[in-house]
């Protein structure tokens, strides 16, 4: 019997880990950093510590091959002291206590509001309005060669992160797969808005890409790669997460806007599990 890749995840309890940890659990030896603790897990794989902490990081990672990394401050309007701490801080102690265990590898949550300056232009700013019935098709997919253009200090510390990973994979030997998530829904419908349309990840594509992410073969020491479904109005290219990750994502967000559906209350970016508590992604 062959023995399961140890993997440890931040922010476990949080959108996107919870649409991947059926998955994870079948596949590898799953552990959980967090402040409060994961419900489920086991208390020896059950780790508390606080992402801004370093100190408090480092027995959960001892042993780890992969770091699947999370949590953040989910805001996509985050305020500078928050950002500041739960995500700049936060992920360079993600890859210095790497750095210090010996993990292999590190799997960033990064986001696709790393361009969300993008979102001013057309016909972006109009499918993301929900206008979709003003936009011709085909137009041109924002791609992995664009330039950052972040919108807020939320994109700007997942581009950090992107950067830093590079730094870590070429001058410290960690690999670093930078996976630019869109939108993961907590019912899995996107059809209540505009982004989600353009942008949704659904729960079991939300899974392959990480899967495939931990997954890939050591030699694949950096890379940043978009991460939607197949969607009929997506905005992004998912070529390069084909390519590099054999990414085949098996859902379509569909045509059509469901305006008589809101948004659940757990997928608002200022929600948080706990006060101050960045494990929400």
């Amino acid at each position: 019997m062959v023995d399961k890749k140890k993997v440890l995840v931040t922010g476990l309890s949080g959108l996107v880990g919870t649409a991947l940890r059926k998955d994870f659990e079948e596949r590898y030896e799953l552990s959980s950093l967090s402040r409060y603790g994961t419900d489920g897990i086991a208390n020896t794989h059950n780790f508390k510590g606080n992402i801004a902490e370093l100190d408090t990081m480092i027995p959960a990672f001892e042993g780890q091959h992969t770091v699947v990394h999370l949590a953040a401050d989910r805001s996509a309007n985050a305020n500078w002291e928050s950002a500041l701490r739960n995500n700049f801080v936060g992920v360079y102690n993600v890859y210095e206590a790497a750095k210090q265990t010996g993990v292999k590898r590190i799997v960033f949550g990064s986001s696709q509001h790393a361009v969300g300056g993008f979102y001013q232009d057309e016909p972006y700013k109009t499918i993301l309005a929900g206008n979709i019935d003003q936009v011709k098709r085909p137009y041109k997919l924002i791609d992995e060669t664009v330039p950052i253009r972040p919108d807020g200090y939320y994109g700007a510390s997942k581009a950090y992160a992107e950067g830093l990973g590079s730094y870590y994979s070429e001058f410290h030997g960690i690999s670093s797969i930078n996976i630019r998530i869109g939108w993961t829904i907590s019912n899995d419908d996107p059809t209540v808005a505009g982004g989600g349309l353009a942008m949704w990840l659904s729960h079991r594509d939300t899974a392959q890409i990480h899967v495939k992410a931990v997954d890939a073969p050591d030699s694949l020491m950096y890379t940043v790669v978009f991460a939607m479904s197949n969607n009929y109005w997506n905005i992004f290219s998912l070529d390069k997460a084909r390519k590099v990750l054999g990414y085949e994502p098996q859902d379509d967000a569909g045509k059509t806007l469901n305006l008589d559906r809101e948004l659940p209350l757990r997928d608002n970016t200022e929600y948080k599990q706990h006060e101050e508590d960045p494990d929400t992604y």
